[in-house]
């Protein structure tokens, strides 16, 4: 095996490897990995081999070119942060908030403040539950998405909420601004989403692995 490693990713060149699985050659290539870890890393698109997304199942040959993001470790809590919230509703289980275009929801990729989630713990405390760097929050938007957020306030709201976003008992809609020359009135999108290939904290269509 050869590497070069950089600030926020490894790359590695694979040797005397040919047949093995691409989550196992991880798990026992890179220090302070487990296979369970590549996997997740793999499935969400921060593993390529020759420039490409690839399967956990994938079998390496030697030769291949794999890079691998090693982003720096989020924080385990989130600090309270004076933000202004648009609060359309809330009571002592629950709260509304209108969310704008702009504000991430909650602390990732490389991004560790100025998040819904630090003005959540600033107005509420550390309220709900979830984990540490979600308090409350059961669903989310992309950054550049304005709309709706429902935040739980108790654990019994949290596990409540969860359920029905887990069992899709909530309506949800969208409303997407185009523009250009549309030839149907009408259509369905069903493509594979992964990580972008060149911008790895956006998501697009991505080709089958």
């Amino acid at each position: 095996m050869s590497e070069r490693e950089g600030p926020d990713a490894l790359e590695l060149v694979v040797e005397d490897a040919t047949g093995l699985r691409l989550d196992a050659y991880l798990a026992a290539t890179v220090d302070g990995l487990s296979r369970s870890r590549a996997q997740r890393a793999i499935g969400s698109g921060d593993v390529l081999v020759n420039g490409e997304v690839a399967k956990a199942s994938l079998k390496l040959r030697d030769g291949d070119r794999i890079e691998i993001e090693l982003p720096e470790p989020p924080p385990t809590d989130v600090a309270p942060e004076p933000i202004d919230l648009a609060v359309l509703y809330e009571d002592d289980d629950l709260a509304v908030i209108d969310k704008p275009s702009g504000l991430v929801v909650h602390p990732g990729a490389g991004v560790y403040s100025g998040t819904l989630a630090n003005a959540l713990v600033y107005r509420y405390g550390r309220e709900g539950s979830g984990p540490a760097t979600r308090p409350g929050i059961v669903h989310r938007l992309d950054k550049e998405t304005s709309g709706l957020l429902v935040v739980a306030r108790t654990e019994a709201a949290h596990a409540a909420l969860s359920e029905q976003f887990q069992r899709r008992t909530v309506s949800k809609h969208y409303l997407a601004l185009v523009y250009g020359r549309i030839e149907h009135d009408a259509a369905t999108l069903d493509k594979p989403i992964a990580r972008h290939q060149q911008i790895r904290v956006r998501m697009a269509v991505a080709a089958p692995g």
